[in-house]
């Protein structure tokens, strides 16, 4: 573990941004005037989909590895994730020269499976209703000696995913509103860092599918909440419950939560593909899906929405495009 138990502020944000400089994307913000009309708000869409392996993960999967000193470096380093986050820590050791092992789940979308071999790393699948993803890929660090990189309760993670809402800002400074995609936090509880400095009164708003509200019923209780594996079709967000370093700053610093159904998503996801010409995956459609839904309270504001992803099977996407 890197820096589990570690307070996150805005100047590791800001340290990360530096780290990243020259290496990560500094993807583009577009705009839409027909989906402004639709929605009654000036939307600024963040393109992660077009960061480096298709999504944000690589921003902190990058940063932590990156931090990681020399003999660390020599052992290598074991990540777990359906998809997104294995793409990024693969693809963030090889350019560290880093051995990589990934533990990814027998039904994680073949695509993802793919790239992450493709960067270089060692796939390990689990089932992942019947087996413990953490626990298999903290038995395979401390056998092997390897740095464990979690998803998202990771300082180094945080304020690598932070950088995100950092750029951001820089390019629309005016924002009233962020909508942000949410699964262990990672991306939300950085973005919540970075917004609520740079813009004070900024509103933040996480995103979750409806069959998998962990984040949003913790939220209103207060407290950490689990729920059973969701089902829904953004794998990226099938999350049974808020991360313990995350919660707690997405509970201080968001102004709330929108549910989606898998139908917003795949509607979403066809007006990124006709309207913006862009392709986003089921989670990084989430947040673009809540606005389109109809969200009152957003209505005559500038708002920011990440699209935090892109890596899509192609079966998958035509059956969704087509639809």
């Amino acid at each position: 573990m890197i820096s589990q138990g570690s307070t996150v502020t805005y100047a590791d944000v800001a340290a990360a941004a530096e780290r990243l400089r020259g290496v990560a994307h500094r993807t583009p913000v577009m705009t839409s005037r027909t989906l402004d009309a639709r929605t009654g708000v000036q939307a600024y869409l963040k393109c992660e989909n077009l960061q480096r392996m298709g999504a944000f993960k690589f921003r902190g999967a990058y940063n932590c590895i990156a931090q990681l000193d020399a003999a660390a470096r020599l052992q290598g380093v074991v990540a777990y994730s359906s998809g997104n986050h294995a793409q990024g820590v693969a693809l963030a050791a090889r350019l560290a020269g880093v051995p990589a092992a990934i533990v990814m789940p027998h039904d994680a979308p073949a695509a993802k499976v793919a790239a992450t071999r493709e960067y270089g790393a060692e796939v390990i699948g689990y089932d992942r209703r019947t087996m413990n993803r953490g626990e298999i890929a903290e038995r395979i660090a401390r056998e092997r000696g390897a740095t464990l990189v979690p998803p998202y309760d990771d300082a180094a993670i945080i304020a690598g995913q932070g950088t995100t809402a950092r750029e951001l800002l820089e390019d629309v400074p005016e924002l009233d509103a962020l909508l942000v995609p949410v699964g262990g936090g990672g991306l939300l509880a950085g973005c919540a860092l970075a917004a609520t400095h740079v813009r004070p009164g900024i509103a933040l708003y996480g995103v979750e599918p409806a069959a998998g509200d962990d984040f949003a019923q913790s939220f209103v209780r207060g407290e950490r909440l689990e729920i059973p594996v969701p089902d829904t079709i953004a794998d990226g967000q099938q999350t049974t419950s808020p991360g313990r370093l995350t919660f707690p700053i997405v509970k201080r610093l968001c102004r709330g939560f929108f549910t989606v159904s898998d139908d917003a998503i795949r509607a979403a996801m066809r007006f990124a593909f006709e309207r913006l010409k862009l392709v986003v995956e089921p989670s990084g459609a989430s947040a673009l899906a809540a606005l389109l839904q109809d969200a009152p309270q957003l209505r005559g504001s500038r708002v920011g929405v990440i699209l935090s992803g892109g890596n899509v099977d192609a079966a998958l996407y035509a059956d969704i495009v087509h639809a």
